[in-house]
This record gives structure tokens, C-alpha cells and sequence, in this order.
């Protein structure tokens, strides 16, 4: 080729060159990566499916992760209920010790409630500290939560276990009863009543009624006297002066001798003295000597034992200054004496309201005055100094509002001188207030033995005078006849004794009688003849030995002939606990029913021994056997698997229990909206690769079930060990198995869905992992060939263009 300015082998040799290079890039690209699809470009098709399989893988490794999670979550809740069921079981323990109180000290049994305490203490705080990742598992936080709809008040212990809620977020739940539970039950006709034998009986009632009476109190105040003299007022000699006259004490005349002695006063010449004379009764003759001052007379006279003569003017005597005999007399004259005076306090109204204290204060400064006071008694306040005028004590106590005052001057204390600094009165408490009322004794009279002898026999209340003791005569009819003296109050309790210890009849009055002694002319009285008294009748015609099996167990009972259905039914009853069957009576039928309801329930009577013709064998022959029905129902369309009154459903949209109360067949309805514990399980976002579980709270509050809550048990509750350790027992018997339950369903949901999800989740991420690898990584034996190819073209083709670039210089040759 001859062109130089087209040099085609060249343009050719690049072009595969280029073609070789970028295999060589290819092989070396997925060399290093490991991928055989590094870019759309390298497989678009394959490209797509890979980032879908990846898209699946990625997915998947977070199910794994969302699963191992679920299982650490359901496995720290497990441990922590793990413990409560220890602590509860515990608590049983502590119980059923407590129980047997003939052998445990009060003190004992204290110590086992202040364990089980703690122990409750300690289950709250289990159920408020048991977190992960700071998410309580056991307050109740992670369960379901419902809105009530129809007749949701008849269902109780409602537990859902697992749910799914859908797009929507909630479900609605509708059970419609299709059959109710039945208890088992066994009846045996024609028991007649049996009548217990009795004694006759009658009545004697005696009655007084009281007037109703004001209370009343008193102050008596007693005051000392001393004796004081008589004495004359001033006697005045028209020119001598003025002189007067006392008697002393301890002459003739002290005290009350001196009172009312006339004075005459006459003159004697000098020389002869002067005297006092008193032979005179009733006069005391005073003679002068004139001449002499009053002052000397005064003196001559002080000798004088009876009289005390005292000179007022000291003027000379002369006979024309004497006045006429009788001018005075001596008065004043008193003896020592006490004196004394009442203030009478009573109440406005009747009533033994009124009986209240009294009580006198004296107080310095004080005001005088009268109060009720904090301790609700009259108190009378005066001045401990000098005198206070009764009046004034008076008016201040008549002051007091439903209480009224008055005087009555015993002796001589004038009305406004009580001397303060002498003793206090005697205060006399308010009493004697009483209320109308009518006192009354019901006396009943029993005939000593049963039967019906005294029936109609009567009752005579005879009142004789002159009767110092009660007495009881009984006549051949059975009449009693009771006489008691006729005006004077006589013991009811000497009528009691008299009746008797006459010995046909006992009597006894009623605890409550207010009436103690009795007055046959003011009091009253009625009685009433003996009747109801009888021998024994009725009840089974044989003696019978039967055996009753319940649920809970069974119990032999030997009844003897004559046993009525009352006496049946208590004893039956007295040991349901043990055999789970209660009895009633339906007219004379004995009706024995299951304490519980369903198949499980049964009532199982069989006569071991009765003779011919006896109530039992006629009724029911050998035995009867009855067993009840469980409930049926419909869940949500689905046939609930039914157990007594319980029902429950396990679908893979909803897992539930409830209790339908006892007998009920009505329809109910509610809606789960929300709550539980969500767990993500698969790679999708949709309900059906999540489950959703229920954990209820396990606080003492909310563990129980039907006989109660687990906080009862506490110091104070109403099933603590000291007040009903039977429902204690009960109430921690249902917490183990609510407990346990929710054990079971955790556990049933880590071992059957979270472990197998996990196995099965790492299954199809092994093969998606694989089929992702076939798809997009590369295959290093080829790539490594197809290296090699690449290597060795791009070499042959580099040396070929550098073969071709030669071709143009061989035009040279032409040119030389």
C-alpha cells in the first residue's frame, strides 16, 4: 500500500487494541472487586435482581437481629417472673404455716406476716425495676389495652396473650354464648322439716314509769361568830359629860346575858363611892359620887367584873345632873354561834342532762362571778379578801343560761356579809335529774322439761300484804302463782329466785331490763300464759351412712333418724371447702350442687348403709351422679375451646382467655386497641411477619384472681394471716398460676416462634446470599482466563500498530 495520509491497517490495529484494552480492564476490575457486576453497564438485567436479593438480605439480617432482641426481652422477663413465683411460693409456704394456728404462737404467726411483707414488697419492686434498655417488661406497660362494649361488666380474668391488630390498630372482639355452664347437681325429695323438741314457755313484765325531775345542787355556807358584849349608846349628865356602859367578858352578864339590862343612873353624896349595881333583874343601877370628875369615877369602877364603866367627858357630878332611871339600855349582847345560809342551784329543765359540778373559787382580786367552765361544771368565782354579798353569788350563778339560784338563810348570815377569808362553802354537785322513762323487766318462764304439758297453764301475780319474801306455788295444772308484798318495793331478783327455786319452771329476765326492784300498788304489770311446747317430729325416717364426692374430694356422713334439712344442709355445708359441693333445701327437696361449673365439676352421691324405707333409698335408691357442662361459645366466628365458665381461642390473629360469669349465656363485646409487645419477625413491614404479645403487670395489685388481690395479704388487709388465712391460701394459689401463665406464654413464644423464626431466617439468608453471590460476584478461574487473553492481545496489538505505523516509511524507498 502505497497511501500515506490513510493509514487503514493502523486505524485497524488501534481499534482492536482499544478493544483488547478494555477487556484487560474489565478482568482487571472484577479481579480486584471480586465482582463480576461492578456498574449497570456490566449486566443490567443481573444488576436489578442482585439489589432486589440484597434489598431481601439486608432485610433478613435485621429479622435475625429484630428476633435474637425479642428473645433477650422475653428471656429478662422471664427471669424476673422466675422470681416472683419464687417469692410467691414462699408466701404459700408462709401461709399454710400461719394456718396452723393450734401449735403456733401469736407471736409466730406475727413474724410470718412480716415476712410475707416483704415478700410483697419485694414483688413490686420486681415489677417496677425489671427494664431493658430502660423499657419496664412487668408493670403493665407492654399489655393489651381494650375498650369495653357490650355486657363487658360479665367477663373477668381476661388475658390476652398474643394479637394482631392490623392496618387498623385495634380488633374487635365479639363472644357470642351459645350454652351457658352448667353446675352438676343431685336432689333428694320429700325431707320433711324436722321439729325440734321444746319446753312450754310464758311471761311475766313488770313496768314503772318515772316523772321526769330537774337536777339540783347547793352552797351551804358556814360562818363562826364571836361572842360580842352588850353596851350602851353614849349616855349624856346634862352638865357632868357623857360616859358608857359594857358588860365583860367573862362576868354575869357576857354575851346575850347583858342584852336588854335597863341602865338608872343616880348620885350619893361625897364621901360614899360610887358602884354598879345588877341584883335588880334586868336593870343595872349606875351610882354617882357627886363631886368627883367622870374620869375618877371611871377609875373606882374598873374593878368592877360584870361592867366596864368608860368616861367620855371628865366634868363633875352633881345630883342635878342625873337623868331618871331607864334613860338606856344595854344591847348587842350575843354569844359565840355559827351561822349558816344555802344558795339552792337548780336546772330549767328535767332530765339527767342537767348533773353537773360545782364548784367555789376564791381567787384574789377577783370579780365575783359564776360560769360553766372547761370541764363543764358550774364554777363560782369571789375575792379571797374581805366580804361578798350572797345576793351577788346568787344573781351571777342564776345568770347561767338553763340554771336558776335562790337564797335561803339558814340562820343569821345577813344576805350581803359572807366574810371571803373564812372557809369555803360546801359545794354539793347537781344530781338527781332524770329523764320520763319506763323502767321495765321481761321476765321469761320455761318449763324444765320439753313437751307440751304446761301449754296453757297460766301465770298469777299476787301482791299480799304483809309478804316479807317472794314465793312460787305450782298447783297440779301446772299454774304458778307468784306473791309479793303489795306496797313496798320488792327485788326482781328475789320473783327470779323464788320462781326458781320452786323448780317447775326457770325463769330469766332479759339482759336489758332497766327495772330492778318492783312496787305492786304504783308499779304495773301483765303476764302471759305457757304455750308452744312440744316433743321432737319430722326428719329422716332411717338412720343413714352417705358418702359425697366433689371436685375436691369426698366426705362420709352418719345421719341419724330424725335429722331435718336444715340440720343437712349446715353439716354438708360446713365441709364444702373439702368436697366442692354445697347443699340448699327447695321446699322439703335437699338439693346438692357443685361449687364449680363445668365438665370437671361433679356431685356423686352414694348410700352406704340405710334400712328399708329410709328417706334416702326412697328418694334416690343406691345413688345419684351428676356432672355439669362447660360453656359454649364463639369467639370471633371461631369455635372457644370452653372449660367450666372459662373460654379461649388461639388463632394466629388472636390468643385469648376469659372467665364468663357464672351462668350468664349473654353475648359480649369489646375492642383491642392497642397495647402488647410488638415484635418485629420477618423482612417485611406487615402484620403477618409480626407478633404482638401481651405482659400483663405483676404488681401486687393486679396478681390474683376471683377470691382476691395479692395486696390483701399485707399487715392490716382483709386477708392477712390474723384475719382470713383461708382466702390467703386462695388468693396466692390463683397469683401462681397467673404468674405461671404468663410464664408459659413467653416461653412458648421464645422456644415455638422466636427460635424457630431465627432458624428459619438464617436458612433463606444463606440461600439468598447465595443466589445473590452467583449473580454478581465474579468467577476469579474465569476472570483470571479471560486476564490472561486480555494481557496477551493487548500485547499482540500493541506490537501490530507499531507494525502498521512502520507501513507509510516503506513509500521512501520509491523516492530514492
Amino acid at each position: 500500500m502505497t497511501r500515506i495520509n490513510t493509514n487503514v491497517s493502523s486505524l485497524v490495529a488501534q481499534n482492536r487494541l482499544q478493544s483488547s484494552n478494555n477487556d484487560l480492564q474489565t478482568s482487571l476490575t472484577r479481579l480486584s472487586t471480586g465482582l463480576r457486576i461492578n456498574s449497570g453497564s456490566d449486566d443490567p438485567a443481573g444488576l436489578i435482581a442482585s439489589e432486589a436479593l440484597r434489598s431481601e438480605i439486608t432485610g433478613l439480617n435485621k429479622a435475625i437481629s429484630n428476633t435474637r432482641r425479642a428473645s433477650q426481652i422475653i428471656s429478662t422477663a422471664d427471669s424476673a417472673l422466675g422470681q416472683v413465683s419464687n417469692l410467691l411460693n414462699d408466701v404459700r409456704g408462709l401461709v399454710v404455716e400461719a394456718a396452723n394456728t393450734g401449735a403456733l404462737s401469736n407471736e409466730e404467726i406475727a413474724a410470718n406476716q412480716l415476712q410475707i411483707d416483704s415478700s410483697l414488697e419485694a414483688i413490686n419492686r420486681i415489677a417496677q425495676t425489671t427494664t431493658f434498655q430502660g423499657r419496664k417488661l412487668l408493670d403493665g406497660g407492654l399489655d393489651f389495652l381494650t375498650k369495653a362494649g357490650t355486657n363487658f361488666s360479665k367477663i373477668s380474668n381476661l388475658k390476652i396473650d398474643q394479637a394482631s391488630l392490623g392496618a387498623n390498630g385495634k380488633l374487635d372482639v365479639s363472644v357470642s354464648v351459645t350454652a351457658a355452664a352448667e353446675q352438676a347437681n343431685v336432689s333428694i325429695a320429700d325431707i320433711p322439716a324436722a321439729t325440734a323438741a321444746s319446753k312450754s314457755a310464758g311471761s311475766l313484765d313488770l313496768s314503772r314509769t318515772v316523772t321526769a325531775a330537774s337536777s339540783a345542787g347547793s352552797l351551804e355556807f358556814t360562818q363562826a361568830n364571836a361572842q360580842t358584849e352588850a353596851t350602851s349608846g353614849t349616855i349624856t349628865l346634862a352638865n357632868a359629860g357623857d360616859f358608857t356602859l359594857a358588860t365583860k367578858a367573862g362576868g354575869a352578864f357576857e354575851g346575850a346575858a347583858g342584852e336588854g339590862l335597863d341602865i338608872i343612873v343616880q348620885t350619893v353624896g361625897s364621901g360614899t363611892l360610887s358602884s354598879i349595881d345588877s341584883s335588880v333583874s334586868g336593870e343595872v343601877t349606875i351610882t354617882l359620887e357627886e363631886g368627883k370628875t367622870l374620869a375618877a369615877i371611871a377609875t373606882e369602877l374598873s374593878g368592877n367584873t360584870d361592867f366596864d364603866f368608860a368616861s367620855v367627858a371628865a366634868v363633875n357630878v352633881d345630883n342635878t345632873d342625873v337623868v331618871a332611871s331607864g334613860s338606856e339600855s344595854l344591847t348587842g349582847g350575843a354569844d359565840a354561834s355559827t351561822s349558816t345560809a344555802t344558795i339552792d342551784i337548780t336546772a330549767d329543765a328535767t332530765g339527767a342532762a342537767g348533773d353537773i359540778g360545782l364548784v367555789f373559787t376564791k381567787t384574789n382580786g377577783a370579780t365575783t362571778s359564776a360560769s360553766i367552765n372547761g370541764d363543764g361544771d358550774i364554777e363560782v368565782i369571789v375575792d379571797d379578801t374581805g366580804t361578798a354579798s350572797l345576793e351577788s353569788i346568787r344573781a351571777a350563778i342564776d345568770g347561767i343560761s338553763g340554771y336558776s339560784a335562790a337564797i335561803t338563810n339558814g340562820d343569821t348570815i345577813p344576805v350581803g356579809d359572807y366574810d371571803n377569808t373564812t372557809a369555803a362553802p360546801t359545794a354539793t354537785d347537781l344530781t338527781g335529774g332524770t329523764d320520763a322513762a319506763t323502767l321495765t323487766s321481761a321476765i321469761s318462764l320455761t318449763a324444765a322439761t320439753n313437751g307440751a304439758t304446761a301449754n296453757g297453764a297460766t301465770i298469777t301475780f299476787s301482791k299480799v300484804d304483809g309478804t316479807t319474801t317472794p314465793t312460787a306455788v305450782v298447783d297440779g295444772s301446772g299454774n304458778i302463782t307468784i306473791t309479793v308484798e303489795d306496797d313496798t318495793d320488792v327485788a326482781v331478783a328475789d320473783i327470779l329466785n323464788a320462781i326458781n327455786t320452786e323448780g317447775t319452771y326457770v325463769a330469766e329476765a332479759d339482759a336489758g331490763d332497766t327495772l330492778t326492784t318492783f312496787n305492786a300498788t304504783t308499779d304495773t304489770d301483765s303476764t302471759t300464759a305457757f304455750a308452744g311446747g312440744g316433743l321432737a317430729t319430722g326428719g329422716l325416717a332411717k338412720d343413714v351412712v352417705f358418702e359425697l364426692l366433689g371436685k375436691s374430694g369426698s366426705e362420709v356422713f352418719n345421719v341419724s333418724a330424725g335429722t331435718g334439712i336444715d340440720d343437712l344442709v349446715n353439716q354438708i355445708n360446713l365441709v364444702q371447702d373439702a368436697t366442692g359441693v354445697s347443699a340448699t333445701k327447695d321446699g322439703t327437696s335437699l338439693v346438692l350442687t357443685s361449687s364449680e361449673y363445668g365438665s370437671d365439676a361433679v356431685v356423686d352421691l352414694r348410700v352406704i348403709q340405710e334400712e328399708a324405707g329410709g328417706t334416702f333409698d326412697t328418694a334416690i335408691g343406691a345413688g345419684a351422679r351428676d356432672t355439669g357442662e362447660d360453656i359454649k361459645a364463639k369467639i370471633n366466628g371461631v369455635d372457644a375451646s370452653g372449660k367450666g365458665n372459662e373460654l379461649s381461642i388461639n388463632t394466629s390473629t388472636l390468643d385469648l382467655s376469659l372467665t364468663v360469669d357464672s351462668g350468664s349465656s349473654d353475648s359480649v363485646a369489646f375492642t383491642i386497641t392497642g397495647g402488647g409487645a410488638k415484635f418485629q419477625l420477618g423482612s417485611n413491614v406487615v402484620s403477618n411477619q409480626q407478633a404482638r404479645i401481651g405482659i400483663s403487670s405483676v404488681s401486687t395489685a393486679r396478681l390474683g384472681g376471683s377470691a382476691g388481690k395479692l395486696f390483701q395479704l399485707g399487715s392490716g388487709g382483709s386477708a392477712s394471716l390474723s384475719a382470713d388465712p383461708n382466702k390467703a391460701a386462695q388468693i396466692v394459689g390463683e397469683a401462681i398460676e397467673q404468674v405461671t401463665g404468663i410464664r408459659g406464654r413467653l416461653g412458648a413464644l421464645q422456644s415455638t416462634t422466636l427460635d424457630s423464626n431465627l432458624v428459619s431466617l438464617n436458612e433463606t439468608l444463606a440461600n439468598l446470599q447465595e443466589a445473590e453471590s452467583s449473580i454478581r460476584d465474579a468467577d476469579f478461574a474465569k476472570e483470571s482466563a479471560n486476564l490472561t487473553r486480555a494481557q496477551i492481545l493487548v500485547q499482540s496489538g500493541t506490537n501490530v500498530l507499531s507494525l502498521a505505523n512502520q507501513n507509510p516509511q516503506n513509500v521512501l524507498s520509491l523516492l530514492r
